[in-house]
Order: C-alpha cells, then sequence, then structure tokens
C-alpha cells in the first residue's frame, strides 16, 4: 500500500495537482508492507525521460523543490518494491506549475489596408494555464492566448480608450490585469505657406505621427485634389512618419495649392501648402527696392544738411536774438541793398542794477530818400562840400556781437 502527498498544492477535478512557480514543494512518499522494501521517487516531464530524483529503504520518503520552475512540470511517481518477491507497487500523481508573466497583456492593431473599420488584438503569452481574454467593459471572457476586435468607424471617435482585460486564476485567486489602447485621430502638419524661385526644385514635407492606427497619407494637387504619384515631375519618399514631396524644375504652372491628406478609421484631416513661384526677374526685386530707400535716406540727409548751412546766418541770428530778448535789449534789422557802413561807436550803457550787461552793437547806416536828395543839392552849390574819406571795407555781417 503506496501513499504519496505533494504540498502545498490545490487539487483539480481530475486529481491533478496545481503548484505556484516560485513555491517550494514539499514531497512524501509512504509504504506500508511485511519485511524490507525500497521507495524510489521519479520524475517524467514533457521534454525529459524518467529520472530518479530520490530513493530509500526505510517506509518513509521525503524530497523537495525549492523555487519550482515550469521545467518540474509533469508526472512524479513513487514506488515501492519489496526486496523478498521483488512485487512492485507505484503511484503516480500529475504536477502542474502554474504562472502568469510579469509583464501586462499586449493590446496593438491589426495593420489593415481598409480603412473603414479598426482591428485590435489582445494576447498574453506565457501564461498558464490559457488565460481568459475579454475586450472592453461588457461581454464574456474567451479562454485564449490571443483575442481579436475589429470595430466600424461608426462606433470609433477620437481619443477613445478601449481595454482587454486578462483573467488568471492562479492557485486559489484569480490575478487579472489589463491593457488599453487610445484611438486618436490624424493631424498632419507642415508649413502652409512656401515661396521658391522658378528653375529650382522643392522638397515640400507632411509628418504625421500622432494617429492611431497610424493613418494613410497622400500629396494631392489642385483644386480637384488630383492625387500625386512618383514620375518625371514629382517624386515622392517615406522617412518614418514624414511624407516628402519633391517636385523637380519648378515652373508658373506648379504655382497652386497642394494637400498632404492623412486618413485612418476615426476620419481625415488635410494640410493645405500654397506654393508661390518667383521669376529669376522678381528674385531682385527686393534688393532694387533695398537699394533705392538706402538711396533716397542719404539724398534727403543731404539736402537737409545742406538747407541747414545755407541759412546758417539766419539760425545764429535768430539764436542771438532770443539770446537779446532774454537781456531785456531789443533790435529791429531792415534789409537793403544800399547800404553805406560807417563806424560810429555807441556809447556804452551802464550795467544794469541786476549785474546783466547789455550788448554791443555796431550800426549799420541805410541810406533814405533824403540822404538822395542832400546828395543831388550839394551838386548844384557852387562851393564843392567838404570831402569825406570814407574807408573801402568789405561788407559786414549787420550786426556782430
Amino acid at each position: 500500500d503506496v501513499s504519496t502527498t505533494i504540498y502545498p498544492t490545490v487539487v483539480l477535478p481530475n486529481r491533478t495537482l496545481i503548484a505556484e512557480k516560485g513555491s517550494t514543494v514539499y514531497f512524501r512518499c509512504f509504504t506500508l508492507s511485511y519485511t524490507s522494501q525500497q521507495l524510489n521517487l521519479t520524475f517524467s516531464g514533457a521534454l525529459t525521460n524518467i529520472t530518479s530524483l530520490a530513493s530509500t529503504t526505510h517506509p518513509l520518503l521525503e524530497y523537495s523543490i525549492v523555487n519550482i520552475q515550469p521545467r518540474s512540470q509533469g508526472v512524479y511517481t513513487c514506488s515501492a518494491l519489496t526486496t523478498v518477491s521483488n512485487r512492485r507497487v507505484d503511484n503516480s500523481t500529475e504536477l502542474l506549475v502554474y504562472y502568469i508573466p510579469s509583464k501586462h497583456p499586449d493590446c496593438m492593431f491589426v495593420q489593415a489596408q481598409d480603412t473603414s473599420s479598426v482591428q485590435l488584438n489582445c494576447s498574453w503569452f506565457g501564461a498558464y494555464p490559457t488565460p481568459k481574454l475579454r475586450w472592453g467593459e461588457d461581454g464574456d471572457f474567451q479562454v485564449t492566448n490571443s483575442l481579436s476586435l475589429t470595430l466600424n468607424s461608426s462606433m470609433l471617435h477620437d481619443k477613445q480608450k478601449v481595454t482587454c482585460t486578462a483573467l488568471h486564476k492562479l492557485l486559489k485567486q484569480e490575478n487579472q490585469k489589463s491593457c488599453s489602447i487610445t484611438l486618436r485621430a490624424p493631424f498632419p502638419e507642415g508649413k502652409p505657406l512656401v515661396t521658391v524661385l522658378e528653375g529650382t526644385n522643392l522638397t515640400l514635407t507632411c509628418s504625421e505621427n500622432t494617429s492611431l492606427p497610424p493613418a494613410n497619407t497622400t500629396w494631392r494637387k489642385g483644386q480637384n485634389q488630383d492625387l500625386i504619384v512618383s514620375g518625371s515631375g514629382y517624386i515622392l519618399s517615406f522617412e518614418g512618419p514624414a511624407v516628402k514631396l519633391t517636385i523637380v524644375n519648378i515652373s508658373k504652372d506648379d504655382e497652386r495649392y497642394y494637400f498632404c491628406r492623412s486618413e485612418n478609421a476615426l476620419g481625415m484631416r488635410e494640410l493645405e501648402v500654397y506654393l508661390t513661384v518667383k521669376t529669376s526677374s522678381s528674385a531682385y526685386t527686393g534688393a532694387v527696392i533695398g537699394v533705392f530707400i538706402a538711396a533716397l535716406i542719404v539724398g534727403s540727409a543731404f539736402i537737409v544738411v545742406k538747407v541747414l548751412y545755407s541759412r546758417r546766418h539766419t539760425i545764429c541770428l535768430g539764436g542771438g536774438f532770443m539770446q537779446a530778448e532774454d537781456s531785456g535789449d531789443v533790435l529791429d534789422l531792415v534789409d537793403s541793398d544800399n547800404e553805406q557802413i560807417f563806424h560810429d561807436t555807441v556809447p556804452q550803457l551802464p550795467p544794469l542794477a541786476n549785474g546783466r550787461h547789455t550788448t554791443l552793437v555796431q550800426i549799420h547806416r541805410i541810406p533814405s530818400s533824403e540822404d538822395h536828395e542832400d546828395t543831388e543839392t550839394a551838386g548844384t552849390d557852387p562851393q564843392p562840400p567838404e570831402q569825406k574819406e570814407e574807408p573801402t571795407e568789405e561788407a559786414e555781417d549787420l550786426v556782430s556781437f
């Protein structure tokens, strides 16, 4: 009579035992027989042949496995052999090692050509036994390592969060883990306005890396949004999330709207790019305008300086007149073409009580009509008048200080 005990374990309805990965499992093999006997504990796994683990001649055999791993999952047999009659009795027990991955389940999308729906996949490989999976909060769990879900575009919206829940029963407790995926509508990015010189090459770049599932991005042109394909005039290239359109030998006919269209199951969005083509002659327009403005500024400055220089006397007199007003002296100036200059000493006025001095002024006599008549009368006088010598001097300023 041979009995086998394996613990700590959980017994399934089919009498299979379950141990948790990483735990320490103890084995006890016991027999009751008369005369001497020999006990032996063997193991047979899925990838190994029958292996002897321990043996004894005593009626009790004990054995243990520390930090048990999935490779120790299999059939354990306790054999009792009598040495007199050579009769052998075996007692076999199947032991399963349950374990769950340290990571969470994986949620991912399945790439499809049809953009009218989204196919999602949830997997949790590495768990034993097969876990139970479920998409969303509602619905039943399905016992599988991988579970797919297909959603039509009418059931989707931007920033929608879809969750997959994985359920695993480990010993007497249920362990539950989940993963989620957030769906996003496309959003292409690039420069909306581009200017280029005629006869050159230009590359337009459109990047779209936010959509989930990834959007299908194409370049189109004109108001009819004709699809652009690679050819003699256009070259399409892809660098990660960026879709590049190279226009070769640009002409005025290429001046139009270009559209970067990104589309997935959540919707479609476009980036409008307007291309302006300038001719070679217009390339120097800015430089010509800049030179003209600079010349205009320099010329204006020169004219202002010249005017100020030509009116320097007036400016100085104005300053002196203001100073005379401040000093309390007023001087009226009269302009005349026929002026005679004489030098008579003007008596110095005594200083004022407040200590301010008057200004010494040279007076230029301006001949009047009476002087002209005196000159004519002197011409008829038989006795010539006394001749008065007038010093010949150069014209001076009317007033000097």
